[in-house]
């Protein structure tokens, strides 16, 4: 069954832009049940979207430093 996924119109940019010009980032999208990311760059091409509690397990695993945890692999 296809539920068609909603594209997103509000993209927030990261505020970490990495150095110089601050071009080296990602922006996302809260659909509420999913979360869309996309390359500041080139906005118009893909967009990798995931379900927002696998989304929110990845950012804290980041926080901890430990992504590697939010992935389910063991070091």
């Amino acid at each position: 069954m296809r539920t068609g996924m909603t594209t997103p119109t509000a993209w927030k940019k990261s505020s970490f832009s990495g150095g110089g010009e601050g071009n080296d980032c990602v922006e996302v999208a809260d659909l509420g049940t999913h979360i869309s990311v996309r390359d500041s760059k080139a906005p118009a091409r893909a967009v990798l979207t995931f379900p927002a509690a696998a989304f929110d397990s990845f950012i804290g695993g980041l926080k901890e430093g430990r992504p590697e945890a939010s992935m389910g692999i063991t070091p």
